[in-house]
């Protein structure tokens, strides 16, 4: 293949794929955006993040060398290329990073050798456009990284002045403060050789791009100036797919490419303009193309606009491009049409794509729809808001009425510091976070994301060293088989007490066990740990087992290592003991109904509410089951009602569960569910449930949790809540097999006892019930009826007893039960009486809250008497407030013990006020 300009962006990732599968490396399929198993990242920002976990030593792959195109996106935190993103030609939200890895393989020679070959044999791009720099530490503590440098010149057409030394900013990877690490070395590419010779300056030119990294993780760091080489070094390789195909079809921009450009010349439609008019507004139309893109793949993931964390960002996303189009004259929801081109140019790649289509669709068009309702009075009040900043002088909007531009209007923070930019001005970006801090702690939401504390992992490491030098284990460290017999036997490999490796434990200590293989299910994709006891096994001769050690969770702290977490309960364990374990069985049977009735509510979501409801979060323990699912709205009762009905059909029809373990793009490609947040090997257990062994499967998941035989197992599946998890996220919660049973016979119980109180039987109770809430409602109207003529009579008595203050007519009266709107009705009473220079006071307490109506002639309020201002002053003393026009009020309180005392002070306040 030659370098050719009309080599298409889909050909160019195939070819990079095919390219190192062809040098023997396993083709991984992009992770969810979502990061699976890491709380650190908001969203998967580097092609090596799913494989993070065998670089930090903490898990193994059945393959040591890997190559994909990664899903990524930057737009918080250190990697947030948000404010570039339309301002120039290069900057993207979501982008794709090809990458090729080795773990523990091939290090620097072959890395740099197939860089160069791809590059220039491959692509064709010629040789001499070509420069790489290398690390040269500047203060001298780290190797210059020569090897790398040698081989650089190793290639054909290289030439040592196109070699480049950088220090640790440039040309240093670490992951973190400790850990691995090592040096890079960077391919850039010179865009304009006519411009003459080339000095290590201009690489961080416009005249530059850099198309390729490659990482060497060759060092461990244990401190600020300690390096400790790995026994096994690894590459990470990073290389933008926007970068070379721009590079690769001649373009100037990543924009003007056939992976972006089909969004502009869809935007383009939509406003039609002119070629010239595209180019003039070409940062809007930009934005756009990125933003259409980065929100198809965000929702086709899972992730749905809301309010915190990852949503916020979606929810940012749409709105944001939304508003550019604005700017086009697109002023009705567009960016659907854009994502419908975004899902025809990627669908190949990403099925999840088209899978999804009608959900992402549905969800685009929804929340521009949201955005379109507020937009206009956000913008006012943002306008306003800049207006006052300028007049003061001032240059930047207070992170507090950013916040409440974004709570009371929608408005992103971007958009606001958009709008602002526009006129010069800014915001205060951490008065704003600060702002809405406090706002979800006042609303109860608490923070969006957690942290994930690290945890020293070298004794784990040590000790499967130790087990395999002496071949206990193998390289794949202990045996994980959680689908095997409920009851093994093995050896009592090692034991850690109070974080130290022991050889023995005493009662009421609280240890991690190790074993040669474990059939115990450990905490995944919402699924908790098994539990159970392991006990020391019965020595030849001996009547009764020995120690027992009472299991309660499960940890994986390096690979290959896993620990069983108890406490002793008798005895004292020692390692090499043989031991019997025993897994609690009924728990287990109660999670795996449990767990087969999610598969089967997710099923019965999509039937009754649509495809679009698609699972965003679940527990599946042994007395309940909760599943989050991404709906803009409450569900009915209609709806909860068949869903409920659809998963009991078809857990009666008692449908057999097949598994099978199959390649995770065939699965994908055949119709399963991934689920974002979820962590996938290549190879993955598909569990499919169908109405008949011939018929598609209604239900069809990538799950590793455990399992019934057939749905028949469910027994009985009952909703008991249904409620909003997140914006945009619902949750149902329901039972099954024996909790089912227990929460019907609670319920049949209290109905029966419901029935024989009313004198009724079950079948009969609503009907008994109605009538009796009928009869209740009659007497409490009559009642009302009787003390609304009881305040009447005393009221004609209370009449009489007016008093006059400085020639007004003022009553203040306390009635005992009469509700609000017998005292208005006394209120009229009075002012038919005394139509002028009249004031009433009347107060009445129902439900031990005290009630005030004030009454004000027309005349007086001319005065200055307002029923308002009084009301206000009679209910202070009563621990309440209220309010209403200047003639007619009404307030409330909370100490009716102060009500005479507080009527008392009346006269006197109207004395006041006609001085």
């Amino acid at each position: 293949m030659s370098y050719s300009e009309n080599l298409t962006g889909n050909a160019i990732r195939k070819t990079f794929i095919e390219y190192f599968k062809d040098k023997g490396h396993t083709f991984v399929p992009s992770s969810s955006l979502v990061p699976g198993g890491d709380a650190t990242l908001l969203f998967t920002n580097a092609g090596m993040v799913q494989f993070k976990d065998v670089f930090l030593g903490t898990d193994k792959r059945d393959y040591t060398r890997a190559a994909n195109s990664q899903k990524c996106m930057r737009v918080a935190g250190k990697h947030n290329d948000l404010d570039d993103v339309g301002r120039d030609d290069t900057h993207h939200t979501f982008f794709e990073m090809l990458g090729n890895w080795s773990f523990g393989d091939y290090h620097k020679k072959e890395a740099i050798e197939w860089g160069w070959d791809l590059l220039t044999n491959v692509w064709g791009l010629p040789q001499e456009q070509l420069y790489a720099t290398v690390f040269k530490d500047e203060q001298s503590e780290i190797p210059t990284d020569e090897e790398a440098a040698d081989y650089w010149k190793q290639q054909p057409g290289m030439t040592p002045d196109r070699i480049f030394y950088l220090g640790r900013k440039e040309n240093f990877w670490e992951m973190a403060e400790t850990g691995p690490c090592g040096p890079c070395s960077e391919i850039h590419y010179d865009l304009h050789p006519q411009d003459g010779s080339v000095s290590v300056d201009d690489l961080d030119t416009d005249r530059f791009v850099e198309l390729w990294n490659l990482v060497f993780i060759q060092y461990n760091r244990l401190g600020p100036s300690e390096l400790k080489p790995l026994p096994a070094t690894h590459v990470d390789t990073g290389m933008g797919l926007d970068r070379i195909v721009s590079v690769l079809q001649n373009a100037n921009s990543n924009y003007r490419t056939d992976l972006l450009y089909p969004l502009i010349e869809t935007t383009q439609k939509l406003t039609g303009h002119s070629r010239e008019e595209v180019d003039s507004n070409f940062t809007p139309y930009r934005v756009i193309a990125d933003h259409a893109r980065a929100a198809t793949f965000l929702v086709a993931d899972g992730v749905v606009p809301g309010n915190m964390g990852r949503n916020y960002i979606t929810r940012m996303i749409i709105r944001r491009g939304y508003r550019f189009g604005g700017m086009l004259g697109l002023h009705e929801p567009f960016l659907a049409k854009v994502a419908e081109t975004v899902i025809e140019n990627y669908g190949t790649a990403y099925p999840e794509l088209p899978h999804n289509r009608q959900t992402i669709l549905d969800t685009i068009t929804r929340e521009e729809e949201q955005f379109q309702r507020t937009l206009d009075r956000a913008t006012d009040q943002l306008a306003a808001l800049l207006d006052d900043l300028e007049k003061q002088g001032k240059k930047t909007l207070s992170g507090e009425q950013a916040a409440d531009l974004y709570t009371t209007y929608g408005m992103p923070l971007e958009i606001t510091r958009d709008i602002a930019q526009e006129r010069q001005l800014d915001v205060d970006q951490t008065g704003f976070n600060q702002a809405m801090e406090a706002h979800r702690q006042a609303s109860g939401a608490g923070k969006a994301m957690g942290a994930l504390g690290g945890e020293d992992v070298e004794i784990y490491r040590q000790i499967r060293a130790d087990l395999q030098e002496r071949e206990i284990i193998d390289a794949n460290g202990v045996v994980y088989d959680p689908y095997g017999s409920l009851e093994f036997e093995g050896k009592l490999l090692a034991l850690i007490v109070d974080g130290r490796t022991a050889e023995e434990a005493a009662p009421g200590d609280l240890v991690e066990v190790l074993l040669p293989e474990t059939h115990f299910y450990i905490e995944a994709g919402g699924q908790v740990s098994d539990t159970g006891i392991v006990v020391e096994t019965p020595r030849q001769g001996a009547s009764a087992e020995g120690w027992q050690i009472r299991i309660n969770d499960l940890r994986k702290p390096a690979a290959g290592i896993i620990t069983h977490v108890g406490e002793v309960i008798s005895g004292n364990p020692k390692v090499g003991d043989d031991v019997t374990v025993r897994i609690d069985a009924q728990r287990r049977k109660d999670i795996m109904r449990n767990h087969t009735a999610t598969h089967l509510l997710h099923y019965a979501l999509d039937k009754v509410l649509g495809s679009h409801a698609r699972q965003a979060g679940s527990l599946v323990a042994p007395d309940r089951l909760r599943f989050d699912f991404t709906h803009p709205e409450a569900l009915t009762a209609d709806e909860l009602e068949q869903i409920e009905a659809i998963v009991n059909a078809r857990v009666l029809e008692d449908h057999p569960l097949k598994i099978q373990h199959k390649p995770l793009q065939q699965a994908i490609e055949e119709g399963a569910r991934a689920l974002f947040g979820e962590k996938y090997e290549e190879t993955v257990r598909n569990i499919t449930i169908s109405a008949d062994e011939e018929e598609t499967p209604f239900s069809n998941e990538l799950c590793g949790g455990t399992h019934c035989e057939s749905t028949g197992e469910i027994g009985t599946f009952i909703i008991t809540s249904e409620g909003s998890a997140a914006a945009g996220i619902r949750r149902i919660e329901a039972v099954t097999g024996r909790e089912a049973y227990k929460l019907i016979q609670r319920r049949f119980k209290v109905l029966n006892h419901a029935a024989a109180t009313l004198a009724t039987t079950p079948g009969q109770l609503l009907e008994r019930a109605a009538a009796t809430i009928a009869d209740l409602s009659d007497v409490r109207k009559k009642v009302r009826d009787l003390r609304q003529r009881l305040a009447s009579a005393d009221f004609t008595r209370v009449l009489e007893e007016t008093a006059a203050v400085n020639g007004v007519d003022v009553l203040t009266a306390h009635f005992k039960e009469a509700d609000a709107d017998t005292l208005r009705q006394m209120a009229d009473r009075f002012r038919q009486r005394y139509p002028e220079n009249g004031v009433a006071v009347l107060a009445s307490v129902v439900d031990e809250r005290p009630i005030i109506i004030v009454a004000v002639t027309e005349d007086l309020v001319k005065r200055g008497v307002k029923a308002g201002d009084l009301v206000k002053f009679v209910a202070k003393p009563l621990g309440g407030g209220g309010g209403g026009r200047p003639t007619l009020a009404q307030a409330g309180g909370k100490d009716p013990s102060k009500i005479d005392e507080a009527l008392a002070s009346v006269p006197k306040w109207v004395e006041e006020k006609l001085k």
